[in-house]
């Protein structure tokens, strides 16, 4: 009989595990990599982060390359409906970041940075990037 209850205990946890696992990833953070200047591919990647955001995913988008040009109040015009929602998302508290050795290759000083956007390092970036569960794309 003891050993019936042992099994049953050990089924219990075993499920239990299970259970716990099939429950996990409704808050996974969301780390977006952006490295486009292109509008339409800047808007989906801009637009899927936000969308996971409002399912309650924390987000952090990187601005790199020339993803750093859509962060640039020098391209408003350009760039007028992802800048829109960029400053939604960090309204929301989204994390927008933004490579400061690709802003300074690119010719943007960091007042041309839209508000809000944080002019990142490595230690701020890898606290993203690596935070326990974090599913990561690009665009």
């Amino acid at each position: 009989m003891k050993l019936f209850y042992h099994l049953l205990l050990v089924f219990a946890l075993i499920l239990g595990g299970l259970v716990t696992n099939l429950s996990a990833g409704n808050t996974d953070p969301l780390f977006i990599s952006l490295t486009t200047d292109d509008p339409h591919r800047a808007y989906m990647g801009i637009n899927f982060g936000a969308n996971q955001l409002d399912r309650g995913h924390p987000l952090t988008i990187f601005f790199n390359d020339k993803g750093v040009l859509v962060g640039s109040k020098l391209n408003s015009d350009k760039f007028l409906q992802h800048q829109k929602t960029i400053t939604e998302i960090i309204g929301k508290g989204g994390t927008i970041l933004i490579c400061p050795m690709c802003i300074k290759h690119y010719g943007v000083n960091e007042s041309d940075i839209i508000e809000g956007i944080k002019v990142s390092n490595p230690d701020i970036t890898g606290g993203a990037l690596f935070k326990d569960n974090t599913k990561t794309l690009t665009w």
